[in-house]
């Protein structure tokens, strides 16, 4: 279904939820005219309702939560687009901006395919970083605000202004990123201070001072590998310190962290937790994964991300999150129901706060953010990723196969 026929629903009954045990036995999920879940009850013998589902004995899992996106730039309805232009960072920067308004990106409707994609996979909240630089200015976060709007609630999204060209390098990114908290950018994002701008103090000063001036946060996009990320793991911490932005900052992709050896690592960790510094991971292929144990010892917080799909940086991706969680635990060698239902968790309720939520796990005064899949329990959900039968938003139907 479309964002256009969302439909309201009072109730899902007849499902299986962890939380409600693992008897097999089956719960109702009752929801108010707001779109809250009001009640997991058990289930009763009273007839469907009009107004009510009927979830036939399958698995509910809470919506699934989406850290790091790029909805604003995709050739996903496009003809087929092959891999062209360079390796390397700064190298598939110049190819996007060189194709980028050929395929029309931004657009509305590149952005509500991507959209659709993702609620058809079980996405109702996300966390999507969003261009702004000198050639599009702030166009495209309205673009991703008019997409979001058209879902009436039904998804939840918070918008990282992402200066992908770079902060220093091109005069006047910074009075950009200012304008887009303007219009509406919840988070200030930076790209690889050291490698990209060749100045990490010159542009983490900049962001950070914005950011404090402005009360958003901070989304960075940091890629550089080993003692040279951690070296700006340890800049990062030091602002985040010294300005009070405790957590308000998140680090994305982070791949140094999984780099440098245990000791320095423990230590950054413990950093991190003491200020609520955050992560967001793609589960990058042919990497080492950001390791579940270390990060749940320090209590370092962290969620997944789809990244970009199908776009002139790669022909990957499908915009399944789940299958992301996927990746990560495959990658990550993780065989115990403990961590398998961790990973779970961290797709959907340990995720709610990236997207701006303050529960996500299918209790009373949640949004009614639904998932239900046939699976037996979070681990085979996770293991087999399973074709979503229905996903609800705030109560409303977004898809249902």
């Amino acid at each position: 279904m479309s964002s256009a026929s969302a439909l309201p629903v009072r109730a899902v009954r007849n499902v299986r939820i962890e939380a409600g045990g693992r008897d097999g036995s089956l719960r109702d999920i009752r929801i108010d005219e707001a779109g809250l879940i009001t009640a997991v009850e058990t289930a009763t013998a009273a007839p469907v309702g009009p107004d009510e589902i009927d979830g036939r004995g399958l698995f509910a899992l809470p919506g699934l939560v989406n850290t790091h996106a790029h909805i604003d730039k995709s050739w996903i309805g496009h003809p087929w687009q092959s891999y062209g232009g360079e390796g390397g960072t700064d190298g598939r920067i110049r190819h996007e901006r060189a194709r980028r308004d050929e395929l029309g990106i931004p657009s509305l409707d590149i952005t509500r395919r991507v959209l659709a994609e993702f609620v058809r996979f079980g996405t109702t909240a996300l966390r999507t970083h969003v261009d702004v630089d000198l050639g599009l200015g702030v166009r495209g976060i309205e673009i991703v605000r008019d997409a979001v709007a058209e879902y009436d609630g039904a998804i939840q999204a918070e918008i990282v202004a992402f200066p992908q060209d770079g902060v220093l390098r091109r005069p006047g990114v910074v009075q950009l990123l200012n304008a887009a908290v303007e219009a509406g950018a919840e988070h200030i994002g930076g790209l690889d201070p050291a490698s990209i701008d060749r100045d990490p103090v010159g542009q983490l000063d900049a962001i950070f001072a914005l950011a404090a001036e402005t009360g958003a946060g901070i989304d960075i996009h940091l890629h550089d590998p080993a003692e040279l990320g951690a070296f700006q793991f340890d800049l990062i911490l030091d602002r985040t310190e010294a300005l009070g932005l405790v957590g308000r900052v998140n680090i994305a992709h982070g791949f140094a962290i999984a780099q440098v050896d245990a000791v320095r690592r423990r230590d950054l960790l413990q950093r991190m937790a003491a200020l609520d510094v955050t992560m967001t991971t793609v589960a990058p292929l042919r990497l080492p994964q950001l390791p579940l144990r270390e990060f749940d010892e320090a209590g370092v917080r962290f969620g997944f991300g789809t990244d970009g799909i199908r776009d002139l940086w790669s022909p990957y991706g499908t915009g399944d999150l789940l299958g992301i969680a996927w990746q990560y635990a495959r990658a990550s060698s993780l065989v115990r129901d403990e961590d398998l239902r961790r990973v779970v968790e961290l797709a959907t309720t340990a995720a709610a706060p990236f997207a701006g939520l303050s529960g996500n796990a299918l209790a009373a005064g949640d949004r009614a953010d639904v998932v239900l899949l046939d699976a037996e329990n979070p681990m085979d959900a996770l293991v087999r990723t399973p074709p979503r039968e229905l996903v609800l938003g705030a109560g409303s139907v977004l898809y249902g196969a």
